[in-house]
């Protein structure tokens, strides 16, 4: 690293640490020919995430297409655009871990409605009608069923009691 001042080679590193969100580490450094100080960062190179379409194309991970869609679904809900903006880092976060550099687009749409089932069922819904992209009102009446029906059971297993065993 050179010097911006003097154009020396010779420093040293004065403090390190992560900033953006851990996507970089900033380092403070000092000339040890001038004893100017500047501040110098490190980003890690990562590799474009690939979605894989339905229909066999291919197109990088756009974080800000997956929050555009969140706040449709979620439009007129009880919904913080601080809450949509945890979804996206969450999805993001979970498919920057997987191991490989292609995810399919049914793993991000299921991981989009497991976040939104428990924060607003409307949200949820809606963004289920067009993620699932249901051809015709049956199918759309069957997934509501389906909810509906799952929403009884989980109401129901939280008012059983456990009884005293022995």
């Amino acid at each position: 690293m050179r010097c911006p001042e003097c154009d020396a080679a010779e420093n040293r590193v004065v403090d390190t640490r992560t900033s953006r969100g851990g996507r970089a580490v900033r380092r403070r450094r000092e000339c040890l020919v001038c004893e100017t100080r500047f501040t110098t960062y490190e980003y890690v190179e990562e590799r474009p995430v690939q979605v894989l379409k339905r229909d066999g194309s291919a197109e990088e991970f756009d974080r800000e297409k997956l929050l555009r869609s969140l706040k449709i679904a979620c439009a007129k809900r009880p919904v913080s655009p601080a809450r949509m903006e945890r979804i996206a880092e969450m999805v993001d976060e979970t498919i920057a871990r997987s191991a490989g550099v292609e995810v399919p687009s049914e793993r991000i749409g299921e991981l989009v409605m497991d976040a939104l089932r428990p924060l607003d069922r409307v949200a949820y819904v809606r963004y289920a009608s067009v993620y699932r992209n249901f051809q015709d009102i049956g199918e759309f009446t069957d997934f509501v069923d389906e909810m509906t029906h799952r929403q009884q059971q989980e109401l129901q297993a939280r008012n059983q009691v456990e009884l005293p065993f022995g």
